[in-house]
């Protein structure tokens, strides 16, 4: 065993050192006040650090990144068959080490994520730092909030450029530059969340986000936020208010979803402002039609016909990737992988935002 074990000393020592690593993540992450002060002065600092030098180029290093990954891997499985083949006799020992050094650097990567972004997650989040909290909400609330998000919908429907069908027409370079300002009133009314904001970057190969069913991404290990630029724009703006959300440590998906809203409709910009009242509304009328199919059609018709075109490219668009396997695959292990990181309703997580919005906006609803 002894010799079995220093032949591959290296690989096992590797090996070693990420179990060590994720061993002491998951026994630790229950301690919040460690998570807390972890988040705070150690990984938030750092992962903001890597992207502030991450935006010294106009490309995203993200997708740089994932491209040398492929390359890497596909290269990597390469040498090692080529490896295994002309190994003759070691044949055996050479295919260990090949599958070893694959696992050891998945476990690197993962533990990579624990760390920049894992422990975020295991430490207090936007509801406890705000006190504002999801609580299960009466349908007649939630029809009420839905109803005024179709209103403010409505009312700055009419502010957007529009095309000569009537759809949204903003230029995703003119919303990515606008991007900056997109947290300025909501940092004054919670000033935890202040950050100066560096923009987005914006993904080349976004139509292999779409198949993925990503409209965009952070990337802990570069610090930067990624958004897709192949879907409609309609909803571009609240995506890169969620994707900057991340920026500043939250991790929830939920909260992420609710803070783009929020800061969306509040920033001062109409463009946003249309793309927050919009993602809000997509998030609410879902569920009202869950729970009153008649309510929801009522209020979907009170919507002018610009706002249903958008609504209407938006579904078609995404028709064309639903169901497809690849996006399947790609659910799964995000779905897992929100799990993973204590979200227990995975990308489930998403519908939860519909119970921050309406106890946040039931007061205005009520007006």
């Amino acid at each position: 065993m002894k010799r079995f074990f220093m032949r591959y000393r290296g690989l096992h020592l590797w090996l070693g050192a990420d179990l060590a690593v994720l061993a002491v993540f998951f026994l630790a992450r229950g301690n919040r006040p460690l998570m807390n002060a972890l988040a705070a002065h150690v990984t938030c600092p750092a992962r903001q650090a890597i992207g502030r030098v991450c935006y010294m180029v106009p490309f995203s290093v993200m997708e740089a990144l994932c491209g040398l990954l492929i390359l890497g891997a596909a290269g990597y499985v390469l040498w090692t068959l080529t490896a295994v083949f002309w190994a003759r006799g070691r044949r055996a020992g050479r295919l260990y080490a090949g599958v070893l050094g694959a696992l050891c650097a998945a476990l690197t990567v993962y533990g990579g994520f624990c760390l920049l972004l894992g422990i975020d997650s295991a430490a207090d989040g936007f509801q406890e730092k705000s006190g504002i909290c999801a609580r299960p909400v009466a349908q007649e609330d939630l029809l009420a909030v839905t109803e005024y998000f179709a209103e403010q919908l409505s009312r700055v429907s009419g502010r957007v450029a529009r095309d000569e069908n009537g759809l949204f027409a903003v230029p995703r370079e003119e919303i990515l530059q606008n991007s900056v300002h997109a947290y300025d009133a909501v940092e004054q009314q919670f000033p935890f969340l202040a950050f100066e904001d560096l923009g987005v970057k914006p993904v080349y190969f976004s139509r292999v986000m779409s198949a993925l069913d990503f409209t965009g991404v952070y990337c802990p290990f570069t610090g930067e936020s990624n958004v897709n630029m192949d879907s409609p724009a309609c909803l571009l703006a609240s995506t890169i208010a969620h994707e900057l959300a991340h920026q500043r440590g939250i991790t929830s998906e939920q909260e992420c979803n609710f803070l783009a809203v929020l800061a969306s409709t509040t920033c001062g910009d109409d463009v946003y402002a249309y793309a927050g009242w919009l993602m809000g509304y997509i998030h609410l009328g879902n569920a009202l039609y869950r729970a009153d199919p008649e309510a929801y059609e009522r209020v979907r018709s009170s919507l002018p016909e610009t706002v249903l075109a958008d609504l209407r490219a938006q579904s078609a668009y995404w028709d064309q990737f639903r169901d497809k396997a690849v996006q399947k695959v790609s659910n799964q292990v995000y779905d897992r992988f929100l799990k993973g990181y204590g979200q227990e309703q995975g990308i489930q997580s998403y519908g939860t935002v519909v119970d921050l919005l309406v106890v946040y906006y039931r007061e205005a609803a009520q007006r």
